[in-house]
């Protein structure tokens, strides 16, 4: 990054765009806000009565200064709040939204949303988690599915790969014999970001515990009769998950083709 004093300043120039742009092919706007938040539960502003509403950061160029500013906005009562934070001055979005959400919460603009007394999760961010990957059309499977369908795929969505395995696939390719799996970090026991509860811990470990292995045997299953099957992080970025699949669906055609052909 351009310090002071240096030749290209941010004062003596526009930032690149890549330092407040949404790229093409980028996660949803949520999923990216929460992880440049540090969780859901980290954008949390606090309304009367012990209500919350959840916050974003909007990055804005002012070109005469040649600056980014870094806001907070909510909704309120069906109207959009706003609060200015800071000037950010790193080299990507990401590091700008990161810096922009350390700022907010050194100012005290955000707040940590309580556990509701009945919730079995040890934190906010388990909670969350819990709650937001539970069942099918999560958000990294609409964003893998939108950009599959970009690519010219076309697919079915959460769809049994086989009658006699009744378990489902969150996009199924038929013909290719191709069943690709979403998986949420929490449920499935991401080794990257799973955070076990403390709350209930022995419920919770035998139950992620029973996932991981019911997914294991789906997997085995599948490939024993003859499937491809590909697994997803919810975590991982969508356009490299939609390049990952779409390179084994484009290998598997290009086999069987130059199987026909070689048959003739």
């Amino acid at each position: 990054m351009a310090r002071k004093g240096d030749e290209g300043h941010w004062k003596e120039r526009l930032p690149a765009e890549r330092a407040y742009k949404r790229r093409a092919g980028a996660v949803a706007p949520s999923v990216e806000q929460d992880r440049a938040a540090g969780g859901r539960s980290r954008r949390s502003v606090a309304l009367s009565g012990g209500r919350f509403a959840r916050a974003s950061i909007t990055l804005r160029l002012y070109k005469r200064t040649r600056r980014i500013r870094a806001y907070l906005r909510w909704s309120q009562n069906g109207k959009t709040e706003e609060r200015y934070v800071c000037e950010v001055e790193r080299d990507s979005r990401r590091e700008n939204l990161v810096e922009a959400w350390r700022q907010a919460w050194a100012q005290g603009f955000l707040a940590e949303e309580p556990l509701p007394p009945e919730s079995t999760a040890s934190s906010p961010e388990v909670r969350a988690s819990m709650r937001g990957n539970r069942g099918k059309d999560t958000e990294p499977e609409l964003a893998l599915r939108k950009l599959l369908y970009q690519r010219g795929l076309r697919y079915r969505v959460n769809a049994q790969p086989l009658a006699e395995i009744r378990r489902k696939a969150d996009v199924v390719f038929l013909a290719d014999r191709v069943a690709v799996f979403v998986d949420g970090c929490f449920w499935h026991g991401c080794p990257e970001h799973y955070r076990p509860s403390t709350r209930n811990a022995e419920f919770w470990r035998e139950k992620i515990e029973g996932n991981k292995a019911r997914d294991a045997e789906t997997t085995e299953q599948l490939v024993a009769a003859g499937w491809t099957v590909i697994r997803i992080w919810e975590h991982e970025d969508p356009a490299a998950a939609a390049d990952k699949v779409g390179h084994v669906i484009t290998r598997l055609r290009l086999d069987a083709a130059t199987t026909a052909t070689a048959s003739t």
